[in-house]
């Protein structure tokens, strides 16, 4: 499955100087990157050929790819012709959207859509952040905000343009919003691109994600908090995708982001959502830590910890009815509650 990572951030953050600066790597060479509209961005590569409508190979190898009408149709498109080898072949896809995006959309269509998800694997959301113009667009634009809270990776760009103590502020106040990403201060783009996509599917930072932040601990910046649950007792494998389907059909709008990791009958099991988009649990060889608890991380939109550790109830609902053809009524009344509390 090929791995696709989307650069996103806010007008002006340095989102086209950093895919540049990642083209010019060789570990690069492969890539398909996909762009809103060539007269909006800076691909600084002279585009030597037009293998086929829509897509332009670039020096370095690199195939660019214009997005017109539906993400979903471009993709579609680029994976067809990639298997009828009309162009080259490419082993990975990176996605900058438009400075005013909400990402999830895009995450969307890369998880949930039958014809793509197959093909398909997100890596990781990087967000790069205006060092400069950053406290004034957190305050004001909901869609900084977002950017940052769904992101892997946080990169401060135009650090150099800002004293200490500004840098300072604005990584604070970022880490207000998203404390389980990393987060690097880039210059001009120079960042080795391996730090940013590693093809693991965003998992690789479990273990930092989960122990970065106190148990019980609530952050706040504006109208997003982050909440750190844990759960005591393994849960089956019904409860946890009771659980997340839950989550996504009540939450879907006020939870930004969700990692964590959830005991499943004594194996571990990685679990990701962004907004309403839940991508497939994952079970891990090994635990990340030596505490094999169910721990999830939330970041979203009026978090109340009673209601959200209420519905840890959907957790009991048993894997298989056995012979008795009915549902466990003390787990079911335990459901019902929890879901009502959700809504």
């Amino acid at each position: 499955m090929l791995p696709v990572s989307i650069i996103t951030g806010f007008l002006g953050s340095g989102k086209t100087t950093l895919l540049n600066r990642t083209l010019r790597h060789p570990g690069f060479k492969d890539s398909l990157v996909i762009i809103n509209e060539f007269g909006e961005v800076g691909i600084d590569h002279m585009l030597v050929s037009a293998p086929a409508e829509n897509m332009s190979l670039l020096a370095n190898g690199c195939l660019c790819c214009e997005v017109r009408g539906e993400l979903f149709e471009t993709l579609a498109d680029a994976l067809l012709r990639r298997n009828r080898s009309d162009v080259p072949p490419f082993g990975r896809i990176l996605i900058e959207t438009t400075g005013l995006a909400d990402p999830v959309p895009i995450l969307r269509t890369i998880v949930t859509d039958r014809d793509l998800s197959g093909s398909l694997r997100l890596d990781r959301i990087v967000t790069t952040v205006d060092a400069v113009h950053a406290p004034v667009q957190l305050a004001s634009r909901d869609e900084a905000r977002k950017q940052i809270a769904v992101a892997d990776v946080l990169l401060i760009s135009k650090t150099d343009l800002v004293s200490r103590e500004m840098r300072r502020e604005v990584e604070d106040s970022v880490r207000l919003i998203n404390e389980g990403a990393d987060l690097s201060a880039v210059r001009h783009g120079q960042i080795d691109p391996g730090i940013l996509f590693d093809g693991s599917g965003g998992m690789r930072d479990l273990a930092g994600w989960l122990g970065r932040r106190d148990h019980g601990h609530a952050s706040h910046a504006g109208d997003i908090g982050t909440l750190t649950l844990d759960h005591d007792s393994p849960v089956s494998e019904a409860g946890l995708a009771t659980w997340l389907s839950m989550l996504s059909e009540f939450k879907g709008r006020d939870i930004l982001r969700v990692k964590g990791i959830v005991n499943v009958q004594g194996v571990p099991y990685a679990i990701h959502v962004v907004q309403s988009v839940v991508h497939e649990p994952v079970p891990l060889e090994v635990w990340p830590t030596a505490d094999d608890r169910t721990r999830i991380v939330i970041i979203g939109r009026n978090l109340d910890r009673a209601t959200l550790e209420d519905s840890f109830a959907a957790f009991s609902l048993a894997d298989s009815l056995g012979d008795t053809y009915a549902i466990d009524p003390v787990a079911y009344a335990r459901f019902r509650r929890a879901a009502e509390h959700l809504v």
